[in-house]
């Protein structure tokens, strides 16, 4: 049972390792987002090249709430905002 637990543990510390939230905090401000949420790593929304996928829940440009993903990667491809 402890083994079970620790694999656990070390499963959800490589998934909070999958967000971004800088980057995805810098896109969606600069894309004009406001109120922005970010609620951690999204199990889909991203492309296969994308290292990371942050989810959010946000005040869109025309201040409509929205919730989506941001898909970002290691190598600078820069960041894509996708909203559910």
């Amino acid at each position: 049972m402890r083994n079970r637990s620790l694999l656990l543990a070390i499963a959800l510390l490589a998934l909070t390792a999958c967000t971004d939230n800088e980057t995805a905090a810098r896109a969606l401000h600069g894309a004009g987002y406001s109120d922005v949420q970010l609620t951690g790593y999204r199990w889909i929304g991203c492309g296969k090249d994308d290292d990371f996928s942050t989810g959010f829940k946000a005040k869109g440009p025309t201040g409509v709430p929205v919730t989506g993903v941001v898909c970002s990667s290691w190598f600078g491809k820069g960041a894509t905002v996708r909203q559910d």
